[in-house]
Formats: C-alpha cells, structure tokens, sequence
C-alpha cells in the first residue's frame, strides 16, 4: 500500500507537469519522514546512486555531443551522405537516416541528435519536395539510434545499475542499432515508389573530394572512441574524455570554437548532466523503497505464477515499458524499473547484456509517444511546427521501431553475438 501511494503521488506530480526529478523526490522524502527513515539515510541513499565512476562518462559524452552541435561537425556528415545517397530516390530520406548513424557515434542521446540535426534535415527535405509530416517523422524516428548505437548514455546508467560490463552493452547494442537504422530505411523505399518526383542527382565534379575530406575529422571519432572501448585500450570513462578533448581540438582547428562559445557548451553540458544527475539521485531513493516495500518480490511471484516463458515474460516488459516510457522520463524509467525487472529476467534465463539492450530500445521509443515524447518536443521546437503535426508525421514510423524490437525480443543471438566474438 505504501508503495502504491508513493507512485500515485508521483503520477499525479507529473501529470501536474512538475519537474521529473522533483515529482520522483517530493513523495519519497514524505515515504521517509512517515516511516521514521532519517534525512541523512535519504540523502546518503540518493547520493550512492550517483557516486559511481562509470557514470563519469555521462557529462563527458554530453560534452562530445554539444561541442560536435556546436562545431559544424554534423553539417559536414550531412554534405558527406548527400554526395555518398545523393543519385537514389527520395536520397534525402536515407542521407536523414545516414546523417543519424554516422553522429550517433559522438552524441549518445536522441534529444541532441534531433536538437542538432532536425533543424537542418527538415527544412533541407521540405524544400525539395519532401511532405513536411514525412521529413519530421523520419527525423524524429532516426534520433533514436544515437540513444541505442554506443557511445549511449543510456547503456552507460544500465550497465552502473545493473553491474554489467559496459563495453559488453555497447558492443551489444552495434547490431540493434543498425537494424533500426535497416528498418527506418525499408520504410523510406516502400514510401518513394511511387514517389517519382523525388528523383536523386549526381554529384557535382569535385564535391564528392571536397565533401570527404571535410569529414575525415570527425570519423576518427567514432574509431577512437569505439575503437578504443571495444579494443580494451579505454575504459567508457576514459574514451569520452579522449573523445571530448578530440572534438574540442577539431572545432578549434575548424575555427568553430572561440572561448565566448566554449563557456556557452560548459554552461549547456553541465545544465545536462546535473538534470540526469538529479534524477538519477532521486530514482536511486525510490528504488530503496521499492526494495524495502519488496515490490520485485511481489512482482516476481505474480509473473512466475502467470507464465514460466522468457519469450511471454519479455512481451509482457515490452508492453509494460512502452506504457511507462509514455508518461516517464527515460533515464528516470530506466533507473526505476531495472532493479524491479532485472532479478526476475535471471529468473527467466534471460542474459542481463541482451535484457539491457530490450529496455532501452524500449525507452527510447517512448521519446516517439505522447504525452512526454521529449524527442517530439524538441523536434516541434526546434523547427517551430505545431506539436500535432508532429505527432501524426511521427505515428508511421513507429511501426518499424516496433518491428525491430520484436526482433530483437525473440532472437537474443542478434544482441549478444558482437560481445560473444569479442570475448566481452
């Protein structure tokens, strides 16, 4: 009973559009003080949730994501899949989706991807002849491979919750990753058949060695960086501060950076990661009240009664997740929901490293659902169209996103393949 009051209380602060962080931290302290847990437990159990060192790659990342916002480095990667997509039909939509790929390796978050890259790919399609609704849905569905395609911070908070190899999860999240990337550009070609009027264009003499050697630079990120990572010559942690320092040196050899707009990114990263840190801080205390409620317990008891399936148990996460990714900030949900859920799954047999990659690909496509939808939100603002036009240009695409989760649900091999060749 307790617990269930805690999570009313929280539904009812978000649904008064109280700050995340807050509506998880406002019932648990009251939870505290009724049960006679003192202020310092609350404070010493927020603040173990945070006191972690692969989590120091968290801010680290953010600052490779918003210094390669900052530093034109996208619009190179942009000019690069133009000249590379640019003779196929309807080119655009698969440069939207090459565009994605290729900045995923440096952002790590869906909310920077579609800040940095909606406001160039939209108006780019619009203006030749794309549907406004098919250029905000795609641009929207395609920022979610920077959440899911390492380095992620999402699999960064999993792996420090759920004490699994972080290499092992971005190694196991490469493949994922790429078949949303396969799935979104499927949508693409069955859309442009008969699109006749979107034909591609040849590149102009010269603009396809121009365009290569502008993003040489920011293709060796994604080789330091996973490169690093995958070979065992970095920690996560120490391959986002190699990554940051290497993006920063590149946007002052591009002479993008002065130090007005450097104090700007440390002001925007900083902002970020204390946003993440809060709430991470205040799931943390809510999931020691949980424990202490013995909700996974009762959960436990409730599913092994219902089914002794994995692939039953894994739909049922599925559907759960979807339904809390819509009303609940990924981070936050991810925190909540994996200590719960993750027992049981061993229970089930099913691998932590293939359970990790489901939840966020899971979370991340409630960035895609209203009534949170943050990745809408941002994409609305960014290319100032009404929230519903985004929204019916969004519906379509989550019909592959959906389709590659059931994939990855029922054919673990396709997750743990990559970690299993690399002996992580």
């Amino acid at each position: 009973m307790s617990a269930a009051l805690v999570t009313l209380g929280i539904l009812v602060l978000l649904a008064l559009r109280v700050p995340v962080a807050f509506a998880i931290l406002g019932p648990c302290l009251v939870y505290m003080a009724a049960t006679d847990q003192s202020t310092g437990l609350s404070l010493r159990t927020a603040a173990q949730e945070i006191n972690s060192f692969p989590l120091l790659a968290v801010p680290l990342f953010i600052l490779v994501g918003v210094v390669s916002n900052h530093t034109g480095i996208a619009d190179r990667i942009f000019a690069f899949a133009q000249v590379l997509l640019g003779r196929v039909r309807a080119s655009l939509g698969y440069v939207n989706i090459g565009v994605s790929v290729g900045f995923s390796w440096m952002s790590g978050t869906a909310l920077a991807d579609v800040a940095g890259l909606g406001k160039m790919t939209v108006p780019a399609m619009t203006s030749r002849g794309y549907p406004r609704r098919f250029a905000l849905g795609l641009s929207a569905a395609s920022s979610l491979i920077g959440p899911v395609m390492p380095p992620s911070i999402p699999a960064i908070v999993y792996a420090s919750v759920a004490a699994v190899s972080t290499a092992a999860l971005f190694a196991a999240a490469v493949v994922p990753a790429f078949l949303i990337a396969g799935g979104l550009a499927l949508a693409v070609y069955l859309w442009s058949r008969k699109q006749t009027h979107l034909a591609g264009r040849r590149a102009a003499p010269g603009e396809a060695r121009k365009a290569t050697l502008r993003v040489l630079g920011p293709l060796g990120a994604p080789v330091l960086l996973l490169g690093g990572i995958l070979s065992g010559v970095f920690t996560p942690t120490e391959a986002a501060a190699v990554g940051a320092v290497y993006v920063l040196v590149l946007g002052f050899c591009y002479r993008r950076l002065t130090l007005r707009s450097l104090w700007r990114i440390m002001v925007e990263t900083t902002t970020t990661a204390a946003s993440i840190a809060i709430i991470l801080a205040a799931s943390g205390l809510l999931g020691w009240i949980l424990a202490r409620e013995r909700v996974p317990q009762d959960i436990s008891s409730f599913l092994l009664d219902f089914t002794d399936s994995p692939i039953v148990f894994l739909i049922l996460v599925n559907l759960a997740l979807i339904l809390i990714g819509m009303v609940l900030e990924p981070i936050a949900a991810l925190v909540i929901t994996v200590p719960v859920l993750l027992p049981i799954a061993g229970q089930f047999g099913v691998d932590p490293v293939h359970f990790g990659v489901i939840v966020i690909v899971n979370l991340m496509i409630g960035l895609l659902t209203p009534p949170i939808g943050g990745v809408l939100f941002v994409l609305g603002s960014a290319t100032k169209t009404p929230m519903h036009e985004v929204f019916r240009g969004t519906a379509p695409f989550l019909i592959p996103l959906l389709l590659v989760l059931a994939l990855l649900t029922v054919a673990p091999d396709l997750v743990l393949f990559l970690p299993g060749y690399l002996g992580l």
